[in-house]
């Protein structure tokens, strides 16, 4: 009876440690799926195309005659749309944490941060709309060079997308900081503004970065809202009046079953898909990498 009784339990542990390794397996799997589906692909395009060609050119038409492959536009386009959502969303989402954890009360925390976090959930074609009807017309009453699609709408309305992003993670960080460091400081005669500062900040610094490479990511891989605020037209400029598109743009333009599968306008889906899964992966690395040594410091 006794071996019975402590069977079942070893039995059941056995079973569920099956259950937990199949769905950790899942994501491995699908992760070593998606990079060989890409590997082959890819080399599929650069079979015809010349690898230097593609990385290097400055035209981008796989779709109109003459044909050209450079994806520089495309990648130019992307970076504009990352730099300037990360200056709309990184000072303001930071400044926004650091007076909901240090400044606030709890009453206005309690109200401040739900309705901050409620733009999380709004759908970004809604945010796509919203730079074509208030923040475009708004751009052009001061730049009347401005287009009708512009990086600079995009990049402002995926800044606002992703503050609530940067501003909870960062509270977050911020909370986790111990008390006892802020009393210390207070107990030397430091201010309010130098704890934040000196102490606070600084001790969160892993936790602040780790907001903004998810961020960061989040731009780059953002669709609906830039493909209607920015538009479709692969420029290479850096000026942001102009419209631009991006690399998650025209494989969204590709995708929508028009064009032929095999082809080599279709495998272009798969390098760009490459570049792009190769820039975030090589943003995460190097983010695991800084956390990880500032994590070492204030630990």
């Amino acid at each position: 009876m006794e071996e019975q009784l402590t069977g079942r339990p070893r039995l059941g542990e056995k079973i569920l440690k099956g259950a937990f390794f199949c769905c950790a397996s899942i994501s491995v799997v699908t992760t070593i799926a998606v990079i060989c589906i890409l590997a082959f692909e890819t080399y599929g395009f650069f079979v015809e195309i010349p690898i230097t060609d593609f990385l290097f050119g400055t035209e981008w038409t796989p779709l109109l005659q003459p044909k050209s492959y450079g994806m520089l536009p495309l990648l130019c386009g992307t970076l504009m749309i990352v730099v300037g959502s990360s200056i709309v969303a990184l000072p303001v989402g930071i400044a926004s944490a650091v007076y909901l954890s240090e400044y606030a009360s709890d009453r206005v925390r309690n109200i401040v941060k739900p309705v901050l976090e409620i733009l999380a959930g709004i759908p970004t074609v809604v945010y796509g709309f919203f730079a074509l009807t208030f923040i475009t017309p708004m751009l052009q009453s001061i730049f009347e060079s401005t287009h009708v699609f512009n990086a600079a709408s995009a990049a402002i309305v995926v800044g606002i997308m992703v503050l609530p992003m940067v501003a909870s993670m960062c509270d977050d960080a911020l909370q986790s900081v111990p008390d006892s460091l802020r009393e210390g400081a207070y107990s030397l005669g430091a201010t309010s503004f130098e704890v934040t500062i000196r102490i606070v900040l600084p001790a969160a610094l892993s936790g602040i970065f780790a907001s903004f490479v998810l961020a960061i990511s989040r731009a780059i891989g953002e669709t609906m809202a830039v493909t209607l605020a920015a538009g479709a037209t692969p420029n290479f400029t850096l000026n942001p009046l102009e419209s631009i598109q991006t690399m998650t743009a025209y494989i969204v333009q590709v995708s929508l079953g028009d064009t032929p599968a095999g082809t080599l306008t279709y495998k272009t889906l798969f390098a760009v898909a490459a570049v792009l899964f190769t820039l975030t992966l090589f943003l995460n690395l190097t983010a695991s990498s800084v956390m990880r040594r500032f994590k070492e410091t204030y630990e």
